[in-house]
């Protein structure tokens, strides 16, 4: 494994970061793809064992059960791990929708439930989860900064926020870090996001690494989700990857990409975590694991470089790619459309 400072942080974080997400759920486990909660700890405790060192989770991943697998898998060895977790969003069972409240006490608040659940007695690196416009951003920084002053969390930062949104955060005390979407077939953050973070200090953390699945190469052109699965609505934080219309097309280009891997001789998640890794201003590439033949499949990939050449001909199998533009704002609550 390859570490690498975190941000202005006295963090060293592997590049590579174990997700939580599919091992939790959105809503509830098994909307992300059916995982057995058993063979998740032990991958947690395997992912360590080869050099992950850093872990996100969330309690909005299944109402808290990734958080409390994540404590489990690293019971005995919180040491050697650097937790990521976040707050301000949660599921309302009885009006089916999501809430989003980052206000100072339910920072506060949530930050003390997911010590519980992690096991711990501190967070690594804190975030708000989604930006909260109900909020004003001197109350929810007051929330995260009381939490740094406690020593609940040692880094602060946040998740999915827009540039505008971070500068209005940072007039009222530093952010360490910012997680967002970042993977071959999303690229958005590339223009303007990683140049802010960049100037801000922040460690940035790239989720969606192998695009919530298209990049493990194992679906075919036939590939169906679950009613039940969040991906079955089409819709990637905006982009139209997953529709019926846009699904095959993709599935077409991830089997060039899975070639090209193969000549490489890689697998099409270890191009595509290397790829992540490639841009040097993204210092960790999250990717959902559940089990330990995930996690040996893509610790290999901290140590592959690849080559200028190598970039250019991925960037030319990705000219056929489909609903890479992204059309609107993503709303969790909002209706989708093809």
């Amino acid at each position: 494994m390859k570490f690498t400072k975190f941000g202005t942080t006295d963090l060293m974080v592997s590049r590579i970061g174990f997700g939580m997400w599919p091992i939790g759920g959105t809503i509830k486990s098994g909307d992300y793809g059916v995982t057995d909660l058993d063979q998740s700890i032990l991958a947690v405790q395997h992912a360590l064992d080869l050099g992950i060192s850093l872990f996100d989770a969330a309690p909005a991943y299944g109402n808290g059960l990734a958080e409390e697998v994540l404590g489990k898998g690293l019971k005995g060895r919180r040491k050697d791990a650097i937790i990521s977790t976040k707050c301000g969003i949660y599921y309302d069972f009885e009006k089916e929708v999501w809430i989003r409240d980052s206000h100072k006490g339910a920072i506060i608040e949530s930050a003390e439930q997911s010590l519980k659940r992690l096991q711990t007695d501190y967070i690594d690196i804190f975030l708000i989860h989604w930006p909260d416009d109900g909020t004003p951003p001197e109350s929810a920084m007051e929330g995260l900064l009381e939490l740094q002053k406690s020593g609940k969390a040692k880094y602060v930062g946040v998740s999915n926020f827009s540039i505008a949104q971070i500068d209005t955060y940072e007039k009222f005390g530093i952010l360490h870090a910012q997680q967002v979407g970042y993977n071959i077939f999303d690229r958005r953050i590339e223009e303007k996001m990683l140049q802010k973070c960049e100037k801000s200090g922040m460690g940035v953390m790239g989720y969606g690494s192998l695009c919530h699945g298209l990049l493990t190469g194992v679906w075919d052109e036939k590939f169906e989700f679950d009613k039940d699965d969040w991906r079955s609505q089409g819709d990637v934080f905006g982009l139209q990857l997953f529709t019926e219309k846009n699904l095959p097309t993709n599935i077409r280009v991830t089997q060039k990409l899975k070639k090209f891997a193969q000549e490489l001789g890689l697998t099409l998640p270890q191009l595509s975590l290397a790829w992540v890794m490639h841009n040097p201003s993204i210092a960790v590439a999250l990717t959902g694991m559940s089990t330990k033949a995930e996690v040996l499949e893509n610790v290999p990939a901290a140590e592959v470089v690849l080559s200028n050449s190598d970039m250019l001909k991925i960037e030319e199998i990705m000219k056929e790619a489909a609903g890479t533009t992204q059309l609107h704002a993503y709303d969790f609550n909002a209706p989708k459309k093809d």
